[in-house]
C-alpha cells in the first residue's frame, strides 16, 4: 500500500525517524481537500509514539476536510541547511500516513495538556493547563493514528 523509498541510502530507521517527530515544531497536515485539490496546512503538534495530535477550531476547512475523508499524511521537516556548493540540501524530515478523528472530551483535555507541556515552560504549566481546560468548549482536537512513518535525511 505504501511506496518503498527509492533512496535506501537516505532512509532512516524508526528510532531516528521518531526523533525527528518527538522534536519538532511544526508539521504539514495534508488531506484531501475540496473540489478534487489536496489541502496542506501547517500545524504545532503532539507526537505519542502511536498517535500525532493536533488542534483546531470547531469548524473550519481543516475539520470539513477530516470529516470529508479522514485518511492524511503528515510531514515534519527536522532541519534543512542549504549546501550551497553543491547545489543541494542537508535535511531530515519524517513522513507519517494514518486516519485522523475527532477525540472526546477526555482525550482532547488529556492532548492539550500535552501540548502546553510541549509548547510551555514549567513555570507556565499550571496557566496553560487552566487555559486548556477554559478552550476545551471551542477547540478542536484531531487525533491521528498512525499506519505508517518513514523518515529520510541528507547528513
Amino acid at each position: 500500500m505504501f511506496d518503498v523509498m527509492r533512496r535506501k541510502d537516505r532512509e532512516l530507521n524508526l528510532t531516528e525517524t521518531e526523533k525527528i517527530l518527538a522534536k519538532g515544531t511544526y508539521g504539514v497536515l495534508s488531506m484531501n481537500g475540496a473540489n478534487d485539490y489536496a489541502y496542506g496546512t501547517p500545524l504545532s503538534y503532539v507526537y505519542t509514539g502511536n498517535n500525532i495530535y493536533l488542534h483546531c477550531a470547531l469548524e473550519g476547512r481543516k475539520i470539513t476536510s477530516i470529516r470529508n475523508d479522514n485518511r492524511v499524511s503528515f510531514c515534519v521537516v527536522g532541519e534543512a541547511v542549504p549546501l550551497v556548493d553543491q547545489f543541494s540540501m542537508r535535511y531530515e524530515s519524517a513522513i507519517v500516513f494514518g486516519e485522523a478523528y475527532e477525540v472526546d472530551q477526555e482525550e482532547k483535555l488529556k492532548a492539550l495538556i500535552l501540548f502546553v507541556e510541549k509548547y510551555s515552560t514549567s513555570e507556565h504549566f499550571e496557566k496553560g493547563k487552566a487555559y486548556a481546560l477554559s478552550s476545551l468548549h471551542k477547540t478542536a482536537v484531531i487525533r491521528l493514528d498512525i499506519e505508517h512513518v518513514s523518515g529520510k535525511a541528507r547528513r
